[in-house]
């Protein structure tokens, strides 16, 4: 039955464009949070390190200041559950889809032996109309590139969220997208168990009204910080506690 809405999801293509052009006019587009991308936080040995990789999500768009985002508050709360030190990294980008990250952020970042990797990837694809074949190719890609790479890290993947939830979405739209997430979504947490990555639970969104920023549509800071709660035992799990 999800198949089957999803694909006709395509005969309202008219309106997902004619829509989707005027939440684009109303919608202020904003930049990626000011402040570092990478940092460490101090604490004991072995120390732990975190790549938070994806797109705008990954880039704390959405909010001021990148202390707040979802690699920081993620790696302060991985500090503050394990007593170990940890370094982290953001490599997030306004609009990426999976392919861009596969083809052109990854091979672009140097092979640091992070222990946790965390994608923040697939509303773009969604967003943007990619079917779930091509989904299948670029997100599948992504995970085997990761992989080949990183070969000991836990890879986390923190699926699409509902766009029916977005106060920037109209009803209509974001039921067309909704559909089309929960295509992405199944097909994402299958590559994932193929694939030697953890799909996570999707994100429950609690309180739209102060969970997103002013743009409707990306995070604020409590919503980075709900996310970062929301991942963190996952990311963490058979991680011994020093503290």
């Amino acid at each position: 039955m999800q198949r089957f809405l999803a694909l006709l999801t395509w005969l309202a293509f008219p309106v997902y464009v004619w829509q989707g052009l005027g939440v684009r006019r109303r919608t202020t587009r904003m930049l990626p949070a000011q402040g570092p991308v990478m940092h460490e936080i101090s604490g004991q040995a072995p120390a732990l390190s975190l790549l938070m990789l994806g797109d705008s999500s990954a880039a704390s768009v959405g909010i001021g200041n990148s202390e707040y985002g979802l690699a920081a508050q993620l790696a302060e709360l991985i500090s503050k559950r394990t007593g170990r030190a940890v370094r982290w990294r953001a490599a997030g980008f306004n609009s990426a889809t999976s392919g861009q990250i596969r083809d052109y952020v990854l091979p672009n970042l140097s092979a640091d032996p992070w222990t946790h990797i965390v994608l923040a990837i697939g509303t773009n694809d969604t967003k943007n109309f990619h079917s779930v074949p091509r989904f299948k190719s670029d997100f599948g890609g992504l995970l085997y590139a990761l992989r080949a790479k990183w070969p000991e890290a836990r890879v986390v993947w923190s699926p699409v969220l509902e766009f029916t939830r977005a106060p920037a979405m109209p009803p209509l739209l974001g039921k067309i997208l909704e559909i089309r997430a929960a295509e992405m979504n199944r097909m994402g947490e299958r590559l994932c168990l193929e694939r030697g990555a953890v799909p996570a639970p999707r994100l429950p969104i609690t309180d739209a009204e102060a969970g997103f920023a002013s743009d409707g549509f990306h995070a604020s800071e409590a919503g980075y910080r709900a996310w970062a709660e929301h991942l963190v035992d996952l990311v963490l799990a058979n991680e011994p506690r020093l503290a």
